[in-house]
């Protein structure tokens, strides 16, 4: 498909550059592509009522790490700043990330990552390969557990561009952009659908009869990165890796049977599972990478409904809830949203998307 059929003009102060206090304070849109009302404007402590005793709410158990690092490459007796934003960690030691400016850096050569105090000994790391688009696989000089712990030192919150252009990085980013099921490390980007529960919500929702379920799956930079090409044929994702543990595979497999509701929360839980899913809608055990790229046309296997926030012109993920729910909806439901001052992106508002009849499979 074209990609310019998923373009639309946003104004920038729609743009959230902080969350809602309380997260749960959101606005919600409900659109549903068969019925009336199509658009309902609601806000996100109302979610409870919407859903069903016997459905089940699929969050991303992923937790982000200090996946930003500024660093210096020299090269004689000159240095040049090197920015880097990890996306996927590939063994103990090395990393896929995003270079500023990576025509600078040559293969082989290092960069020197130094934390806020000039005392700390600096954290190095080898250009093992060039991929295109910027990207290189970072070989650092820790591994393992003791590489996590200097991320924590030397990285920052990996705030998305939208964010990061338009204000500092400061102390409540990092509580503001982890979510309340964070647990497993490993993310570079939040699935930011889940940054509007509470513990409140979370009891509400399971007091009416909705279980949770908890899957996995890593965030990579390369959400952030544009649909450059004219085709969507022509866009290459890049690989996140996730899981669907045995417990959690035999849960949603028994709601399924049951008559009840598999509601996603955000487009990384939706992609894992569909990733998981084979065409008959049962859910396997998945543990692994996946690349799955979801337009217009495809058949969903595994999720009913999607709780998502709005997302950018052009992206994959604008392409993913046009195929969740219609096109034409999609463009419908983002023109009530801007008209009404919904506010966008990860730090914004949320929707609950019902699936289009023709999007299942």
């Amino acid at each position: 498909m074209r990609v310019d059929l998923f373009d639309f003009k946003l104004p920038p102060d729609r743009i959230a550059l902080r969350p809602a206090e309380p997260r749960d304070a959101a606005r919600l849109l409900v659109v549903r592509p068969q019925g009336e009302p199509a658009l309902e404007d609601r806000i996100v402590p109302d979610l409870p009522s919407l859903l069903r005793p016997g459905d089940v709410l699929v969050v991303n158990d992923t937790r982000v790490i200090p996946a930003s690092l500024e660093g210096t490459r020299t090269r004689g007796e000159a240095e040049a700043h090197i920015h880097v934003t990890l996306h996927k960690r590939e063994s103990s030691s090395t990393w896929r990330a995003f270079v500023k400016p990576a025509k600078k850096l040559k293969i082989g050569e290092t960069i020197a990552f130094t934390a806020h105090s000039d005392a700390d000994a600096p954290l190095h790391a080898e250009a093992r390969e060039k991929t295109g688009e910027g990207e290189v696989l970072l070989a650092f000089s820790l591994e393992g557990a003791a590489l996590d712990e200097a991320l924590e030192h030397f990285g920052q919150m990996p705030l998305p561009p939208y964010i990061a252009g338009k204000r500092a990085i400061d102390a409540r980013d990092a509580e503001d952009y982890q979510t309340l099921f964070a647990a497993r490390s490993g993310a570079v980007a939040a699935p930011t659908a889940s940054l509007h529960f509470t513990p409140a919500l979370i009891a509400a929702i399971e007091a009416q009869g909705v279980k949770i379920c908890r899957v996995t799956l890593h965030v990579g930079a390369g959400t952030f990165l544009p649909v450059k090409a004219e085709d969507t044929e022509q866009h290459r994702m890049h690989a996140e890796w996730g899981e669907v543990s045995t417990e959690a595979a035999d849960m949603l497999n028994r709601v399924h049977a049951a008559g009840g509701r598999i509601v996603a929360a955000g487009t990384t839980s939706l992609r894992i599972l569909e990733s998981a899913a084979v065409p008959t809608g049962e859910i396997h055990v998945f543990k692994g990478d996946t690349s799955i790229f979801i337009t217009p046309g495809y058949k969903f296997r595994a999720v009913d409904l999607l709780l998502t926030n709005f997302h950018l012109p052009r992206s994959t993920l604008f392409m993913l809830v046009s195929a969740f729910s219609g096109l034409d909806v999609m463009r419908s439901a983002y023109g009530h949203a801007i008209a009404s001052h919904y506010r966008f992106y990860s730090y914004g508002d949320a929707c609950l998307l019902h699936r289009a009849a023709e999007a299942g499979a």
